[in-house]
């Protein structure tokens, strides 16, 4: 069934026309089938009576930044669709970490193209271009911190969601997805279009189109990694329930199952050889891709990683 979006927020547009980000405080999905066929994807401005005072108080040129904070409605007419341009990108973003949507399950083909490096402060976003002439007049205004140089944001500035603990907020981007009861350690990571499905505990990395299910321990300096495809896109990764990565282990691009657990310093790609100790015989690590219930370890008197039932 056709699934869409909408909401009103507030975009930041700099002086040469460029989509810095957009906050969308209260994205809302559109799951009956006469109003999604009615949707026209696109963003327009919002007129100024039609704005809460909240919003009206935001809305305005900011001239130190040389940025124009600018009320704007999206429409998303189909969700299975790619993103048209970065109002579009950020809508999605957004309905990710408010838990609306879970990830993998809309289409985020090529989103990051229609994203623009930006410079990210404690004052608002920043053009890169012209940043030093725009440092010396935010410095009127205080402290001047740039949190980063890049695509995407951190969640935690636009949205936090209920039930999780995020000990470090430059380390989840706008997009991931949480769910209650999942703690994000201080060395842990969580990209966009990534997260949990449910409570867990992460430590370690998770890329872009990672998932995992509840129960399951990253551990420190692990890593699960999606495959990139064609044009920084990636191929889906799924981890089932209660998996646990022992410190510095990896996956990169193998699905697992529920109950599997890789240890200290195991890397396993698709073609990674391993010895599967329940036929005795060697195959790669892309032969048991979902399979549950099994613990891939070093071994002292194996040269290559070791395979054995739970």
């Amino acid at each position: 069934m056709p699934l869409g979006a909408e909401a009103t927020g507030i975009a930041n547009i700099a002086m040469d026309g460029t989509t810095l980000d957009t906050w969308y405080p209260s994205p809302k999905l559109i799951e009956d089938e006469e109003r999604v066929d009615a949707l026209v994807t696109g963003t327009q401005r919002v007129s100024a009576r039609d704005l809460s005072d909240r919003f009206l108080s935001i809305v305005g040129m900011d001239r130190d930044r040389l940025v124009e904070l600018v009320p704007v409605r999206t429409v998303i007419a189909d969700l299975s669709e790619p993103p048209v341009d970065a109002h579009d990108v950020y809508l999605r973003l957004h309905l990710l970490s408010h838990r609306l949507v879970k990830p993998l399950e809309m289409n985020m083909t090529d989103c990051l193209t229609h994203l623009v490096p930006t410079v990210w402060t404690n004052k608002g976003p920043c053009l890169s271009d012209n940043f030093e002439h725009v440092r010396t007049s935010l410095r009127s205004r205080g402290q001047i911190h740039v949190y980063g140089i890049e695509r995407l944001p951190r969640m935690v500035d636009y949205v936090v969601p209920s039930g999780v603990s995020i000990a470090e907020a430059e380390r989840v981007r706008l997009g991931a997805y949480l769910a209650p009861g999942t703690s994000v350690m201080r060395e842990g990571y969580v990209s966009f279009n990534a997260g949990s499905l449910g409570p867990a505990r992460i430590e370690g990395r998770l890329s872009s189109s990672v998932v995992i299910d509840e129960g399951t321990d990253v551990g420190l300096s692990s890593t699960l990694i999606a495959s990139v495809s064609e044009r920084r896109n990636r191929i889906p990764l799924r981890l089932g329930r209660d998996c646990k990565l022992r410190p510095s282990a990896g996956v990169i691009g193998v699905d697992l199952g529920d109950r599997c657990e890789i240890g200290v310093n195991v890397m396993l790609e698709p073609t990674t050889a391993i010895i599967d100790a329940r036929s005795g015989t060697m195959i790669s690590a892309g032969a048991v891709a979902g399979q549950s219930d099994i613990i891939i370890t070093n071994e002292p008197n194996s040269a290559c990683p070791v395979l054995r039932p739970r």
